[in-house]
This record gives structure tokens, sequence and C-alpha cells, in this order.
């Protein structure tokens, strides 16, 4: 197989805080780099990976930046790094959102086709407030939504805007973004909807929901989606499936199945059911990815991603892949055979699988690194 050599042919990295990685376990990538490196430009911590690709071709790769500690609260600011090259290279990091000493975290991007404008949807709340005490409604104040855009490609980010008022309801208080990437569904009556998978937390409980917000008018205006009719689901992504459905993959609380839990609708997101666990997808209880790398037809057959460290604890970070949209996953290779959690995939414009994820070799949050392969090399075909 063509892709099955020692990865001596690493795309190598021409920026400050990005360097090659060698993990004689894993060979056969096209690349692995670091793209963000605790410790570096002043931030104690990077976290929460979210990778998407621009109608340009451009990557954009979101992280939190965490000031003066690993914690998911306190001084946050929201950073991005970009790459015209497939991410051979990357540049600079440049601050898109710093709210002095409070959260601005859970990226969650997601490209208009139509428009080329990128929106990204974030969460907002005061650096001094835990998220225990914004749960318990004993906070200074609660969980905000946030939204911000580009017309350029990334360079340059407007002023966030407040949407909470149209995304959560009063009766919920934790609530995120993401994080990871939203989608824009491609076909059916709900073509050109925007797609952003979120989760709260209803008033008076600690039972978590995984449900979506959604744009109509290529980001004018952002409305709430339907919830999961089952708790104990939380951070989540979603694809969208043949026959216009959209599945919705979650992180699971519900420590007796350690596996994923997914759930399906028919009608563009409003309204979700048939939620199960993915014995499949074994989980530690952590985020994960899933992206559609193709239609069938023309020759091509479907095939759905997937990612995320498929262990007890946080390690092994892994991807499947589906050929029956979501039944079953057949396929699996070792990404990182390190200490991982949080990942973004994203689908390449020269037809190559990327993946954004936080590894370490003695924690996950180290590195947030860059690996890209091919198709052939997932599936060993």
């Amino acid at each position: 197989m063509k892709t099955n050599c020692l990865m001596t042919v690493l795309l190598m990295c021409a920026v400050a805080g990005a360097e090659p990685l060698v993990h004689p376990e894993v060979t056969g990538l096209l690349a692995k780099t670091n793209v963000f490196i605790s410790g570096q430009d002043g931030y104690h911590t990077y976290r929460i990976p979210a990778l998407i690709v621009t109608k340009r071709g451009t990557l954009l790769a979101f992280a939190e930046g965490r000031k003066n500690n690993s914690s998911d609260t306190g001084d946050i600011d929201m950073q991005l790094k970009r790459s015209a090259d497939n991410g051979a290279t990357w540049s600079a990091a440049q601050v898109v959102w710093d709210d002095a000493a409070n959260v601005c975290g859970n990226p969650c991007p997601v490209v208009d086709r139509d428009t080329g404008t990128i929106w990204l949807l974030m969460t907002w709340n005061r650096g001094d407030d835990r998220e225990k005490d914004i749960i318990a409604q004993k906070s200074k104040d609660t969980r905000r939504v946030f939204i911000t855009h580009s017309r350029d490609d990334g360079v340059s980010w407007a002023k966030p805007v407040e949407i909470t008022a149209s995304t959560k309801k009063t009766n919920w208080t934790w609530y995120a973004t993401g994080p990871g990437a939203g989608i824009q569904i491609e076909r059916g009556p709900n073509k050109g909807r925007l797609v952003i998978p979120c989760d709260h937390i209803e008033t008076g409980s600690n039972r978590y929901y995984s449900h979506i917000i959604y744009s109509d008018d290529h980001g004018a205006t952002w409305k709430l989606g339907g919830s999961t009719p089952q708790d104990k689901v939380n951070e989540c992504e979603v694809v969208e499936l043949t026959g216009n459905r959209l599945l919705l993959n979650m992180r699971n609380y519900d420590k007796a199945q350690r596996a994923r839990q997914q759930a399906i609708s028919a009608d563009g997101g409003m309204t979700w059911t048939d939620q199960r666990h993915v014995p499949e997808l074994i989980e530690p209880i952590c985020q994960a990815s899933i992206r559609r790398y193709s239609w069938p037809g023309d020759g091509r057959k479907s095939v759905i991603l997937f990612s995320n460290p498929a262990s007890a604890k946080r390690n092994t970070m892994t991807v499947r892949a589906s050929f029956d949209d979501g039944r079953t996953w057949p396929v699996s290779r070792l990404i990182d055979p390190r200490s991982s959690a949080y990942s973004s995939l994203a689908v390449l414009p020269d037809h190559t699988i990327a993946l954004f994820y936080e590894a370490g070799d003695q924690r996950s949050y180290e590195t947030i690194v860059f690996a890209r392969f091919n198709l052939e090399w997932l599936t060993g075909k």
C-alpha cells in the first residue's frame, strides 16, 4: 500500500509552536504535527480543538487558550491558527475573542457553502463562576451563547454577539456549544440549514441532554431545535445521513454502558428519536467527532468517520469508518497510543482526512496535534 511508509515523509512545519511528531507504533500517516503546545505564547494550557475547512480550502484550527491553569473556568481566550497548505505550515496564533478574565470557549464553527462565511458559535461565563455553581444557580451569572463570523477566510472576525435569548430556554442552567464543528445540510427539504450541536442541563436537576440550534437564513438568526428524549448525554456532533436524516452522536454519562449514544432526526433536527447506545463505540466519557467523508453514488460508497479515545480511559486516539450510515463500524485505525482526549475531524480539499486532537506523553492536554492521512490508510485498501 502506497501510504504504508515510515513517517520520514512527514510534512515539516515552518511556524513557531508547531513541530513534527513521530510515533513508531503508528506508521503510514502523511503528517503529524503539534499545532498548539501548552505553556507557549503566554498560555498555561490549550484545550478543546475544533477544525474546519473554509470554502477556499483554508484550514482553521480553533482552541481555548487557558491563561493560568488547565481548569475549565478562569481566564480563557478563543485562539485560532490558519493553514493554507493542508496543514503543512500554520500561522501564528490569533485571538478571536478575549473578554478580560472570563471564559470564551467551546468553539463550534460551521461554514456556509453558499456565502463562504465562517460562523463560530461559542459559550461564555464569568471566570470566577464554576460549573457546579452555575448548575446549582449559585453563580454570579450564567452560561451565555455567543456568535462571531468571518467573511475573509478567518483573517478577521466580527465582534461576538450574544444570541442566548433565541437559543437557550430560561429553565436551563449549564449550556455548551459543540465542541467540535457544525454542519450545513446538503440534501433534502432542509438543504442549506446550518446546524450546531449543543447540550444543556435543566434547572433543578443534574440531568444532561443534547440538542441543536440552527439557522435557515445563512446565519442572520439562530433558533433552538430539538433535544434528545433521554438524558445522560451532553457534548455531541451531528452528521447528515442518507434519506434526509441527521444523526446526533453524543458523549454518554451512563456508567453502566461505556459506549457512545446516538439519536436520529427525520426533520432537520427539530425532533430526535431512536436514542440508543452504540456498543462498538467504546468511550471513557469524553467528547468525540463524527464527519461524513463521502456520499454514495458515482462509483463512490458512503463513508462516515468517527474519532475518539477508544478506551475505558483517555488514551489510544482512534479513527473509525462506517459504510452504512453509522449502523456498524467495521474499520478502525490507531492514530496515537498516548494519553488523549477531545478531537475534531475534517475532510481536506485533496480528499485526505485531518484529525485535530488533544494528546500528550503524561496527560492529554500537553499538545493539540494535527494528523493527516488518506482513506486507503484508514481502510487498508
